[in-house]
C-alpha cells in the first residue's frame, strides 16, 4: 500500500512511535470478514463462528463467501458488515434501557448496515427514519431496509437541512457522516489514491454544515451518535468540540470494557472511542454520544406543506384479503396509494402523514401489494416482513438451484399445485412470490434485485 506522505505525518503526530509501526503492518494485513444476523427473523448463522465481542449477533468467518449466491443473505437472515462498525448496536442499547418505543434517525445511512444493526436493538415498537442523500444510494438502501423486515421504517431521500425543520422530532439520531475514508484503506484502493489534506478539510467543513443543520431535530435531553470511518482529529475529536461549543450538549461515557481494545480519544477531554486495526479486528471507526440539553425548550412542528397532499392519498379502499396477510392486522391502517396497498402503524399515523407533506418518502410501512384489476399482486416486502402471516400463500420450500433459479428472476415450475400465489421458500426462509399458472408459475422478485451473474459456485456458500 503506497499511502500519502501527509497521511503518514498525521498518523505519526497522533500514535506513538511503537503504535505507529504496528498501525502500519495492521494496513498491510487482510481485513477479517465479519456478518450480522437478523435477530428479529430469529437467525441462527454461523453458530461455531468467533463471535464480535460488542455485538451478539456478529461472528467472525474464516473466510469471504459467495454471498451474492446465498439465498439466506438475499431474505435478509444477515447482513456482511465490518465488525467496527456493529458498535452501534452496543451504543443503542446502553441508550435505551427503559425498553420504551423512540423515534431514531439514521442521518446519512446507505447503504444500511448501521441501520439494520439499530433495528435490531431498538426497543420493540419504535419507529426508524433511514436517510440518504444521494438517490441511486437511497434505492440501496431502501432494498436492505425492506430485506431486513421491520415494519416501522421509513426510508427517505433528503438533506439535512430538509429533516432539520422536523423540530424536536427525534429520540436519538445518528449521524454517520460522509467523510475521507482513512479507516477503510484496507478494503479500498480508491479512497488511499484520492486522500488529501484538502479532502479532509472539505469533509470536516461539510460535516460541521451537516451537524448544525440537523441539530433542530433532535428533542432535549436526546442523542446524537456521531462517527466517521476515519483517523485523523479534524474529522473526529475536533467535529465533538465544535459541537460542544456551539450547541449545548455534553458528551457521554458510554463505559466500553476494557477488553474489546477501543481506544480512547486522542487528546480530548470529551468522551470518544477509536478502533484502530493494530489493537481492534475491524476497520478504522470513530464514535462519540452526545447529549442535548434537556433544558431547551419543547417547540410545535410547523411545516409548509406540499402542494399535493400525499398523505390524503387513500382515497380507494383496499381489497378485503390485505387484513389475513399480516400477523397482528390490527396494529396498522392499510392505505391505498395509487395502485399499492400498505400497511402502516396506527401508533405512528400522524409522523406517516408528516413526512409525506415534508420529505421526500421512497419507502415506508409494509408494501401489502398492488391492485391490478381484481387482483391484489402481493409485493416482495410483504413476503420478508417479520410481520408477514405464512398463512396467506402456501410456503414451497426449493432446493439451492431453484433457489438461485428464482432469485435470478427465471420461470419456475411448481409440481402438482393448483393455480394462485405460492410463498418460494429456501431451508424454511421466504425468498419471495410466484403465481402459479399450472403449467409453469410467474416469478414475481423485483427485476432491479435480480442476481445478473451467470456464475454459479460449485459449492453452497458455507455461512451457516
Amino acid at each position: 500500500m503506497t499511502l500519502n506522505e501527509a497521511f503518514i505525518k498525521q498518523i505519526e503526530n497522533i500514535l506513538s512511535c511503537e503504535e505507529q509501526n504496528d498501525f502500519f503492518k495492521a494496513l498491510d494485513s487482510e481485513a477479517k470478514v465479519s456478518i450480522r444476523a437478523n435477530s428479529r427473523k430469529g437467525a441462527n448463522i454461523a453458530p461455531d463462528a468467533e463471535r464480535v465481542k460488542w455485538c451478539d449477533n456478529g461472528k467472525y468467518l474464516a473466510c469471504r463467501e459467495a454471498f451474492t449466491f446465498d439465498p439466506l443473505f438475499h431474505c435478509g437472515q444477515y447482513y456482511v458488515q465490518d465488525a467496527s462498525s456493529m458498535i452501534i448496536s452496543s451504543i443503542i442499547s446502553r441508550l435505551t434501557t427503559s425498553n420504551a418505543p423512540i423515534r431514531y434517525l439514521d442521518l446519512c445511512a446507505a447503504p444500511g448496515g448501521k441501520s439494520t444493526a439499530a433495528l435490531d436493538t431498538l426497543p420493540v415498537g419504535s419507529l426508524l427514519v433511514s436517510n440518504e442523500i444521494m438517490s441511486n444510494r437511497a434505492q440501496i438502501l431502501k432494498e436492505n431496509i425492506i430485506k431486513w423486515g421491520y415494519p416501522n421504517c421509513v426510508v427517505t431521500n433528503n438533506d439535512a437541512k430538509a429533516i432539520g425543520k422536523l423540530t424536536h422530532f427525534f429520540d436519538i439520531i445518528a449521524a454517520d457522516v460522509p467523510c475521507s475514508g482513512e479507516g477503510m484503506f484496507r478494503k479500498d484502493e480508491e479512497a488511499v489514491t484520492q486522500w488529501t489534506p484538502a479532502l479532509v478539510k472539505q469533509c470536516a467543513e461539510r460535516q460541521r454544515s451537516i451537524i448544525t443543520d440537523i441539530w433542530n431535530a433532535l428533542k432535549p435531553g436526546g442523542y446524537l451518535i456521531y462517527s466517521t470511518c476515519t483517523y485523523n482529529r479534524d474529522e473526529d475529536e475536533e467535529i465533538i468540540d465544535f459541537i460542544v461549543n456551539n450547541f449545548d450538549a455534553e458528551s457521554i461515557d458510554m463505559n466500553l470494557p476494557g477488553e474489546w481494545n477501543i481506544k480512547a480519544g486522542i487528546d480530548t477531554p470529551h468522551h470518544c472511542y477509536r478502533f484502530m486495526p493494530h489493537i481492534t479486528d475491524g476497520e478504522g471507526l470513530f464514535i462519540s454520544v452526545l447529549r442535548k440539553s434537556a433544558e431547551e425548550p419543547t417547540a410545535t412542528i410547523t411545516l409548509k406543506k406540499k402542494k399535493k397532499d400525499n398523505s390524503k392519498a387513500k382515497q380507494q379502499v383496499p381489497p378485503k384479503e390485505v387484513g389475513t396477510m399480516l400477523l397482528n392486522p390490527a396494529n396498522y391502517n392499510f392505505t391505498v396509494f395509487g395502485d399499492d396497498v400498505k400497511a402502516l402503524s396506527k401508533a405512528y399515523a400522524d409522523d406517516f402523514d408528516l413526512f409525506y407533506n415534508s420529505l421526500k418518502v421512497i419507502h415506508s410501512g409494509i408494501l401489502i401489494g398492488t391492485v391490478k384489476g381484481k387482483d391484489l399482486i402481493p409485493a416482495q416486502a410483504l413476503a420478508l416482513n417479520i410481520e408477514y402471516n405464512r398463512n396467506f400463500a402456501t410456503v414451497v420450500n426449493v432446493d439451492y438451484k431453484v433457489a438461485i433459479a428464482y432469485l435470478r428472476g427465471e420461470s419456475i415450475t411448481l409440481e402438482d399445485t393448483e393455480r394462485g400465489y405460492y410463498a418460494i421458500a429456501y431451508n424454511d426462509s421466504i425468498l419471495g412470490f410466484v403465481k402459479n399458472l399450472g403449467n409453469r408459475a410467474n416469478n414475481l422478485y423485483p427485476k432491479e434485485w435480480r442476481i445478473k451473474s451467470g456464475y454459479l459456485p460449485e459449492q453452497i456458500p458455507n455461512v451457516l
